[in-house]
């Protein structure tokens, strides 16, 4: 049993048109399709109208056209639509100006996990999908293809050294594109796992350098031992593969080493119709999942919170910036599913103990009415806010 869902600590952080397996339609409360969250609000038809000067080239009516409506969203009210309406705003006027987006910031990452309960669910939910695959093995390896800075981790070490028992040993390999960040995570955890007496070891790996950040995936400085029970961690990794022969690639490389469980989480977002990161459905699907976001946040902590608000600006308005750019490209579920069963991954639906676990995280921890979590017939776990599907959590043998 995963003893997470009080813990706060700190000890690190279009869909494919592929032959095999079907897409899932689920008859889902969480279904994109239920409505979008601000169809009434005029300003999102002002800034898909922005977006569409900018990916037209009409780059002076844009910035004019951005002008106006920032100034129109300071003068409002200070709401979750005017801050969203500010964050799209400045993430077009990068783009117009040729400028990369900010850089992420340590603190509000950890603000965002403590205060809206996605990355917990996120983690939690994949924790317990290792530590089921992993149960009885006497040494595991696992496979964090982005480790940050190991939030994830204490839970999970501190389930398997108590479970009873000799503990077995426990090996994490953390990739990232930092190594002194990597390193840092490394000592936390290795302390962390020291003080329950588990026999733990990190090793780093550089997977995505910051200055390739979307070359060829490869995995080709992974020390595997077949004596190891191996177990690899997506958690908002697979949407970086933005190709989908770079994605298929990279995930038969996966099975070729034979996990025991992959675990895949990651923002819902149905995908663009034409499959370009620039094109006015992205941008129209961006705005309606922070809108959700922003909401829920709104909704969740006072008006006056300053955690808020270095959320809302230092994270997810880097997040929509890199999605205004069209570095990223955040999808639906479909492709997700599609991609794993091509290279030939079965899904491993959610035990009752782990779905029971995420209602236990929303109603003890962030009791505002809103957040909804649902598990369909596929496997996959959802957790969104008011109809609106925002994380899907699937594991995959």
């Amino acid at each position: 049993m995963l003893g997470s869902l009080t813990s706060n600590t700190t000890a690190g952080g279009g869909g494919s048109e592929g032959s095999a397996g079907s897409c899932h339609q689920h008859d889902s409360n969480l279904h994109p399709a239920a409505g979008p969250i601000f169809s009434s609000f005029p300003a999102r038809k002002l800034l898909i109208h922005c977006a569409d000067l900018v990916h037209r080239g009409d780059l002076l009516a844009s910035d004019r056209a951005v002008t106006l409506l920032l100034s129109a969203a300071n003068a409002g009210a200070d709401d979750a639509t005017d801050r969203l309406v500010r964050q799209f705003c400045r993430a077009l006027s990068l783009r117009i100006a040729g400028r990369p987006a900010a850089a992420s910031s340590s603190a509000a990452y950890f603000l965002f996990n403590q205060i809206a309960p996605f990355l917990r669910f996120a983690h939690l939910t994949a924790n317990q999908a290792i530590l089921e695959a992993v149960a009885g093995r006497r040494r595991i390896h696992i496979l964090d293809l982005d480790a940050h800075h190991g939030l994830q981790w204490p839970p999970l070490l501190q389930a398997i050294a108590t479970a009873g028992g000799r503990p077995p040993s426990v090996r994490i390999t953390g990739a990232g594109s930092d190594f002194e960040t990597l390193r840092r995570t490394g000592d936390r955890l290795t302390a962390f796992a020291r003080s329950f007496h588990l026999d733990f070891d990190f090793r780093p790996l550089l997977l995505l350098p910051k200055h390739r950040p979307h070359r060829p995936t490869t995995l080709d400085h992974l020390h595997l031992d077949h004596t190891e029970t191996m177990a690899v961690n997506c958690v908002l990794f697979l949407h970086k593969l933005q190709k989908e022969e770079e994605l298929l690639s990279f995930l038969t490389t996966l099975k070729a080493i034979n996990p025991a469980v992959v675990t895949v989480a990651e923002r819902e977002m149905p995908p663009p119709s034409n499959g370009s990161p620039n094109s006015i459905r992205q941008f129209a699907a961006a705005v309606e999942y922070y809108s959700a976001m922003f909401e829920s946040l709104e909704a969740t902590l006072p008006p006056s919170s300053r955690e808020r608000s270095e959320v809302e600006h230092s994270w997810l308005g880097r997040e929509i910036q890199t999605v205004v750019a069209g570095r990223e490209v955040h999808c639906w579920s479909e492709r997700w599913e599609i991609a794993m069963r091509t290279v030939g991954f079965r899904n491993i639906p959610p035990s009752r103990f782990a779905v029971s676990q995420g209602k236990m995280l929303l109603r003890l921890h962030y009791p505002a009415e809103g957040y909804e979590m649902e598990v369909v017939k596929e496997g996959f776990c959802f957790l969104g806010w008011k109809n609106k599907p925002l994380f899907s959590v699937s594991s995959w043998h």
